[in-house]
């Protein structure tokens, strides 16, 4: 893609995400363990604290980086 086909393509992705995506990447790009969600006022793990842990923890957490391994399947 070139020129006004992959800003478009980037603009579009950019659109279909969630709001905390962008401060998901930003926390993880200072090296944060974590970070709040505008929506619910919640702190949240970002990758680098799955990571650090070692092992899915089994509360099918947002940026689990295990796929959600641990997580009970429903019954």
């Amino acid at each position: 893609m070139h020129g006004i086909q992959s800003t478009f393509a980037l603009w579009r992705r950019a659109m279909s995400l969630p709001p905390w995506h962008a401060l998901h990447e930003a926390a993880c790009a200072r090296g944060e363990a974590t970070y709040r969600d505008p929506e619910t006022g919640y702190t949240v793990f970002t990758r680098i604290a799955h990571v650090k842990r070692g092992k899915c923890c089994g509360s099918a957490c947002r940026h689990c980086p295990y796929d959600h391994e641990a997580v009970p399947r429903p019954r």
